[in-house]
């Protein structure tokens, strides 16, 4: 009896007495520079994203930095130019750099100095193709290209995404606040919308080791069958990046220490050296690498008909519509009260305005009631734009 009520005072004295412990690393208060874009030596946007990494016990998860001088400078002492565009955001506009020189970067921030060091153009060559696999369970998207003068040999790819999205329920009717009025559907339907994302790993791939610098069926993405990106027109933008040996190893590095670690057999986390540095404190580590060249890009569309007949995205179980009355008498009143009031016009007492979706009238009398539903089920611009893209077809 005794050895059962000793272990029970062990158990607690071990299970009750935990303190919380937050490791250096996680709040310390260092904060780095991090560099983000591609110096585009052509006729594109030149577009460069600065901001400070955050403390991984913060509560901030974006941190751009404003307010600084950015300036593309030659081997020659030419210097071109950005402007802050939007926080943090830095933009030239068709630098049309000489392809024989070579290029960096210099940020001017309040306090700071940044200097990257003297590139070359590496000018991408041409997407060949961007294709899709259909496989039992998704989508995989690949992209292929290659150089004649087997001078690339190191590429890096991102994309965007863009798919039409529908909400639940389709709505003919809005509520200015007072009262429900008709929507104008050619200009402000709310049950078709794009939505689009940005790619978030780092894609590369290499032909060094290859007798022709040919790249067939890179992976580019992989789509769920069930995701909702196939459910009606999906769009996908790749793009492709010509990348220097130092490049392509900086961004293997990256690559490792932010998508390949979770067992003893992935790679261990290493530092990550770029080619930004700091001239008024040497030792200060700045994250990020500035590459010099033209990008290539190609667009696919793929629409729902080009494929096997899935089984569509599961409507939200949440979503339901609820019948609204202008008279309505609960049971055991006598006395009637307006529900569209209630739960519709935001000026009239609805505190969680639900959107009208259809009418409910007698034959050739105004409406009694409406249907409506959450904003979240019928509002698609909640997620989305409704106005089409320039590119959409």
């Amino acid at each position: 009896m005794r050895n059962w009520k000793t272990s029970i005072f062990i158990l607690i004295l071990f299970t009750g007495c935990k303190k919380l412990y937050n490791p250096p690393t996680i709040t310390a208060p260092n904060s780095y520079l991090v560099v983000e874009g591609v110096v585009n030596s052509g006729s594109d946007t030149t577009i460069i994203k600065l901001s400070h990494t955050v403390n991984i016990a913060s509560n901030i998860t974006l941190n751009p930095v404003n307010g600084a001088v950015l300036t593309v400078e030659s081997d020659q002492s030419a210097v071109y130019a950005l402007s802050e565009t939007q926080i943090g955001v830095y933009k030239a506009y068709g630098l049309n750099l000489d392809k024989n020189r070579k290029y960096r970067l210099r940020i001017k921030t309040a306090n700071e100095e940044y200097l990257s060091d003297f590139v070359p153009v590496e000018n991408s060559p041409p997407i060949d193709s961007v294709n899709f696999a259909i496989r039992s369970d998704g989508l995989n998207i690949y992209s292929n290209t290659h150089d004649a003068n087997n001078n690339t040999k190191y590429y890096r790819w991102d994309y965007q995404e863009t798919w039409i999205i529908h909400s639940q329920f389709d709505s003919f009717f809005k509520s200015n606040g007072d009262t429900v009025l008709a929507r104008d559907y050619t200009t402000d339907q709310i049950y078709t919308c794009w939505t689009s994302t940005a790619s978030s790993t780092i894609i590369l791939n290499s032909s060094a080791k290859l007798a022709s610098d040919v790249i067939v069926n890179n992976p580019i993405i992989f789509i769920p069958s069930s995701s909702e990106k196939l459910s009606s027109k999906y769009s996908i933008l790749v793009k492709q990046y010509a990348l220097t040996g130092e490049a392509y190893s900086f961004w293997q590095n990256l690559k490792k220490n932010t998508e390949q670690l979770g067992s003893i057999f992935d790679a261990q986390p290493s530092q990550i050296n770029g080619n930004i540095h700091s001239t008024t404190n040497p030792s200060e580590p700045v994250i990020g690498y500035v590459s010099v060249g033209s990008v290539a890009s190609a667009r696919i569309f793929i629409a729902n008909q080009q494929l096997p007949a899935w089984a569509d995205t599961p409507n939200d179980p949440t979503c339901k519509l609820d019948t609204f009355y202008y008279a309505y008498t609960p049971k055991g009143s006598t006395i009637p009260i307006n529900q569209v009031d209630q739960h519709i016009n935001y000026n009239k007492g609805a505190t969680y305005p639900e959107i009208p979706v259809q009418a409910i009238s007698p034959p050739g009398s105004p409406p009694i009631a409406y249907t409506a539903s959450e904003p979240s089920c019928v509002d698609c611009t909640l997620r989305g734009t409704n106005k089409q893209p320039s590119f959409w077809k």
